[in-house]
């Protein structure tokens, strides 16, 4: 079948002034609907027809030829019919051809894709319809009038998602076989919709629809390539998922592998897509699926192999917490938790910690004299099992602390019914397994004993002077929980004598002093505005 595509371009648009030739994201408006129609398996000529020049001149530059608008096709009251009616026409002399179809694709619709544009055109061709307009279905509860009154158009009031298809033209393209265009008409008897989603749908028309066009069109394709188990714990997830939804004018992806049970689970629960693979053999088939703009590791420690393979497929790569020989080849690397990588590409220390947005939110604890709440929490798998560690410290000393609540946060991945972790209220000790806002029980809490991952700085944020017991000699390495930032580290949780731990926390419940300069010096840091830097890192703009 031969197929004709036509775009209508005036020169004289008044909502937008020379709408057609603005530059929407670094290209004119026109240049879509050129680039869509020539990239089309069906469509054989392209041709824009214009009372404009300068509109003439931009769309031989992308690669249309046109077609000179008289002045009487020109004004603001004629139709589109007979525009395209003599476009067809002087087309057809043009290239001596004659058309089966002619296809009305409008320059004011940039986020139609071209794979929708050709599936369109097929369910013309093989329903031999007559007509084919896209649309879009907005099924609404709406009203009219009859006999002058207000009446609705439904027989019963339901969920949007239960209404029947209530389908809009778009205006994005019309499909219509040749005999049915006449300068009056390019609907013919036997006439179908196809349906394109609601963002191809965008018709440009005023300063609003604009706005949200080139907003869609600078979106990224990112993957977040993370893992989370009980040995490895569930930072990382954590972290992904913060990034994930900080990104939501973005198409995201999360990807883990079936092994992070624990991972998995929290992931599903976010709502955000995820794929689970079996292994990174099925990396690249994933990569031209998706094509994806942006990669992002977080799983630990990368190779130069793997990174070169990805950099080989995806612009830009990402790494997350990673000290492996990767860095050298990622195009950016986000260390928050370590201070010591010297390379231009890396990004170290505090400035880039990404908290939960129940941090960006909060305001941080009003510093108390005397200890009323010590909160215990070691992340959300605890593999070293430092929750049963001090729940049994706690147990030995607890009557010397009557006045004092302690408050056990376990998280998804830990085990409190077969570790003996669980509630005393007679004891005043109380713990709470995966809460789904920590900030609850951060409120108030004079004293923290954590672990050395990204709690720390989710409670220097809201100032709570805090006892450290690293989960491992990895995590010995974070940088930031030392007396300097507010926090007294004490090492190796399974390498700290337990007598050792009964003192430090003796002591910092008995000196206000100390606590009340640990909270000062936690203060120090605006931490809320590292989610901001390290999204823009990611995405390649200006970080500061």
């Amino acid at each position: 079948m031969r197929i004709l595509a036509l775009i209508p371009a005036r020169g004289g648009s008044k909502g937008i002034p020379k709408k057609n030739l603005r530059l929407m994201n670094g290209k004119p408006l026109i240049a879509y609907a050129i680039e869509n129609a020539k990239k089309s398996k069906y469509i054989k000529d392209v041709f824009v027809t214009t009372d404009s020049k300068e509109i003439e001149e931009v769309s031989k530059v992308y690669g249309a030829a046109v077609i000179k608008r008289d002045n009487e096709l020109s004004s603001d009251l004629v139709t589109l019919d007979p525009v395209i009616y003599h476009a067809m026409l002087e087309a057809e002399k043009e290239t001596g051809k004659f058309y089966d179809a002619v296809i009305t694709l409008q320059p004011t619709s940039p986020l139609l894709n071209v794979d929708t544009l050709d599936s369109a055109i097929k369910y013309f061709i093989s329903g031999n319809f007559e007509t084919v307009i896209s649309v879009v279905n907005k099924p609404h509860l709406a009203w009219g009038v009859k006999d002058s009154e207000l009446v609705p158009l439904y027989s019963e009031r339901k969920n949007r998602q239960e209404l029947p298809p209530q389908y809009l033209e778009t205006g994005a393209f019309v499909i219509s076989k040749r005999k049915v265009v006449v300068p009056e008409s390019r609907i013919g008897s036997k006439t179908s919709v196809y349906e394109i989603s609601e963002v191809e749908s965008i018709d440009i028309d005023d300063r609003n629809d604009w706005l949200l066009a080139e907003n869609l069109l600078k979106r990224k394709k990112i993957i977040f390539r993370v893992e989370g188990y009980l040995k490895l714990g569930l930072g990382h997830i954590y972290n992904c998922l913060t990034l994930a939804f900080s990104m939501m004018e973005h198409d995201v992806l999360l990807v883990i592998s079936k092994n992070s049970g624990e991972g998995i689970e929290k992931i599903k629960a976010s709502n955000l897509p995820y794929r689970i693979i079996e292994s990174d053999a099925e990396i690249d088939a994933l990569i031209n699926e998706f094509k994806p703009d942006i990669w992002v590791n977080d799983c630990l420690d990368t190779d130069e192999k793997y990174m070169r393979h990805l950099k080989s497929m995806i612009p830009r790569v990402i790494s997350i917490e990673d000290l492996g020989s990767g860095i050298k080849e990622a195009d950016a690397v986000i260390n928050a938790l370590y201070d010591d990588v010297q390379q231009t590409n890396v990004y170290s220390g505090w400035k880039y910690v990404c908290l939960r947005d129940e941090f960006q939110i909060e305001s941080p604890n009003i510093f108390n004299q005397e200890v009323r709440k010590v909160l215990i929490m070691f992340g959300g798998t605890d593999p070293a099992n430092l929750n049963k560690t001090l729940y049994e410290i706690i147990l030995k000393i607890i009557d010397k602390y009557k006045n004092i609540k302690f408050e056990f946060i376990t998280g998804l991945g830990y085990k409190n019914k077969e570790n003996g972790v669980v509630t005393r209220e007679e004891k005043n000790i109380f713990v709470y397994p995966d809460v789904p806002r920590v900030t609850k029980y951060m409120r108030k809490a004079d004293l923290a004993i954590t672990s050395q991952g990204r709690t720390i700085f989710e409670l220097a944020a809201m100032r709570i002077p805090s006892i450290v017991l690293s989960q491992n000699e990895r995590e010995q390495t974070h940088f930031f929980a030392q007396m300097e930032n507010g926090f007294l580290n004490l090492g190796v949780g399974a390498k700290v004598d337990s007598v050792l731990i009964e003192n430090t926390l003796e002591w910092l419940v008995s000196t206000a002093i100390v606590r009340k300069n640990m909270y000062e010096i936690m203060g120090k840091y605006d931490l809320r505005k590292g989610l901001k830097r390290v999204k823009n890192i990611i995405l390649g703009e200006d970080y500061e």
